[in-house]
């Protein structure tokens, strides 16, 4: 079976003085939809914070975010000094049940980046787990996944416990990585056997589901 059901959202980092540029592309080119823009998600930080602006496609969701520079250089920053503008951070892949998918890593000995939140953003509630970083290195300059589970019911008795600033949750938990030099990748792969070989390739699920609805 497939843990993962689409990609929910895709997360750039801007270098400085950027985010107008690229909102403008994927707004006016693209045809995309501002639906949240904070200019700043932790303004009391005294060290650093960033940008966030986040645009909608309907099916799927762009993160822009931008480094603000303090009395230290962001982690959005560091990681487009070694990436570039407009860099791939991380893509946030949507699962059917969060919690039994964070006990799949753990089982599959994959590290993650801190505990689950759940907080609103601008499609509603949201479910988060961050991972740690694909490259053993430091969490401001790799990248990785970010798995999100949407309550489909609306009434939803989960916990909001990040809801003032979006972004601010995922900022600190990398902050805090950073800080403690957790340096471990996301996987070492201790999990795979030895003897594991790939599967035969498989039609596709939506060629399946095209040739049956075409039978009929």
């Amino acid at each position: 079976m497939t843990w993962l059901v689409k990609v929910d959202h895709i997360t750039y980092a801007c270098a400085s003085g950027m985010i107008e540029k690229w909102a403008w592309f994927h707004i006016e080119v693209e045809g995309g939809k501002l639906i949240k823009r904070i200019d700043d998600i932790d303004p009391h930080n005294p060290n650093s914070s960033m940008k966030l602006w986040c645009i909608d496609y309907g099916s799927f969701g762009i993160a822009l975010i931008e480094g603000i520079d303090r009395k230290e250089k962001s982690q959005v920053t560091l990681f487009t000094e070694l990436h570039q503008d407009h860099s791939i951070q991380h893509v946030a892949y949507e699962t059917k049940n969060l919690e039994q998918f964070q006990e799949r890593l753990a089982n599959y000995k994959c590290d993650i980046l801190g505990e689950p939140i759940t907080k609103t953003d601008a499609l509603g509630i949201i479910k988060q787990l961050f991972c740690r970083g694909y490259s053993p290195t430091t969490p401001a300059k790799t990248t990785f996944a970010e798995y999100v589970e949407r309550p489909k019911n609306s009434n939803s008795d989960s916990k909001i416990t990040f809801s003032q600033q979006v972004g601010k949750g995922f900022y600190a938990q990398i902050e805090e990585a950073i800080a403690e030099e957790k340096y471990q990748p996301f996987t070492e792969f201790s999990a795979m056997p030895e003897n594991w070989e790939p599967p035969k390739i498989s039609e596709p699920e939506s060629t399946r589901i095209s040739n049956q609805s075409g039978g009929k």
